[in-house]
């Protein structure tokens, strides 16, 4: 081990990444319905509650009749309600994967990944490609068929929500951490859904030693094909940061860019994503306060906006206000790991971790 990662910098690193990826996916949870949600809209709700510039967990609507309804459950994920985090899918993968690692090792196969679903995830808590892909298991299919069978959602994000633990085991291995996710990805996607997982696993593995977060994302862009649409728009969102453009101009430009792939295909998604990551650089709160600010899958890409940041910064540079609110506890509908604790979960990932030499 270097002396870049000893036990004290790593661990503080990993913790920041899973206290990122639970507030980030907090904060953004309730406006979480890019069709509804636009960034439009959500600025316009923050203006209301004169909660801009932001800095902390959304306000709470002003009242029941105010035109903008939250998702249902806004009362246990706005400021000043929330005593531990709200369970989601988001979180809930993040835990699977530590599971996965912890019970099969780093040579887990697609097929395990799919039994461990099959064991420990409640039907009803999946959804889209993923849901699909349960079916199938459930129906006796085997990958890389339970990706392809009657799936419409092949490219969606949820597998890059599946990511992070292969890029927090993968310490400045970002190659390494896109192969892992990739093994897992294939289970329930095609194509630049796949190549989001790649992306992600990569991302937060730079994060680690990366000098910079646009150093990271460079990196993250070179472990997936450079002519998918991924890609591109990635690199799209990198060269109009390079020109100064606003962050403001540089979302609307891709959202016309890809315009008609839905709120959660994965590539506007990570268009908001990487914005969020460069425009924040580096600062936790300005990070994932644009990311969720962007609009589309508000609470996905909040949670990975909030792992990049929190590993590269580390668990001891998140302010206060979103730490504190978590009480170190997570609830999950994964069986056996609901009240978690995110020190233990931090602590259990630390074990695991393979730095690059």
């Amino acid at each position: 081990m270097t002396p870049a990662h000893s036990d004290t910098d790593l661990g503080n690193r990993i913790l920041g990444g899973w206290t990122g990826r639970i507030a980030g996916n907090m904060l953004g949870k309730p406006v979480e319905q890019g069709e509804v949600w636009t960034r439009d809209r959500i600025d316009r709700y923050l203006r209301q509650a004169a909660a801009l510039p932001l800095t902390d967990y959304l306000p709470e609507p002003i009242s029941e009749h105010d035109g903008f309804a939250l998702r249902p459950e806004w009362r246990q994920c706005v400021r000043g309600r929330i005593h531990g985090s709200c369970r989601d899918d988001d979180v809930d993968y993040a835990i699977l994967g530590l599971d996965l690692l912890e019970t099969h090792g780093f040579g887990f196969t697609t097929e395990q990944v799919g039994d461990l679903w099959l064991l420990r995830l409640p039907y009803l808590q999946t959804f889209t490609a993923e849901r699909a892909a349960y079916r199938n298991l459930a129906g006796g299919l085997k990958p890389p068929l339970t990706a392809t069978y009657d799936n419409p959602y092949q490219e969606w994000i949820g597998a890059l929500i599946r990511a992070d633990v292969f890029g927090w085991t993968c310490p400045g291995a970002p190659r390494r951490a896109a192969l892992l996710a990739r093994r897992d990805a294939v289970l329930s996607h095609t194509g630049n859904g796949v190549y989001g997982a790649m992306w992600a696993a990569a991302l937060i593995a730079a994060a680690f030693t990366a000098p910079t977060v646009r150093h990271a994302v460079d990196e993250a862009l070179a472990v997936i094909p450079a002519s998918s649409r991924l890609a591109r728009a990635v690199r799209r969102v990198v060269a109009l940061h390079d020109t100064r453009m606003s962050w403001e101009d540089t979302l609307t430009t891709l959202a016309e860019e890809t315009v008609g792939l839905g709120w959660i295909h994965t590539v506007p998604n990570a268009a908001v994503l990487t914005a969020g990551l460069l425009y924040g650089d580096g600062d936790f709160t300005r990070t994932i306060a644009l990311t969720v600010r962007g609009g589309l899958d508000t609470d996905s890409n909040g949670a990975t906006a909030g792992s990049v940041a929190g590993v590269f910064g580390g668990a001891a540079a998140i302010p206060d206000q979103w730490k504190a609110p978590l009480e170190d506890t997570v609830r999950s509908a994964v069986f056996g790991f609901d009240g978690v604790r995110i020190s233990e979960l931090a602590e259990r990932t630390l074990r695991l971790a393979e730095p690059e030499a």
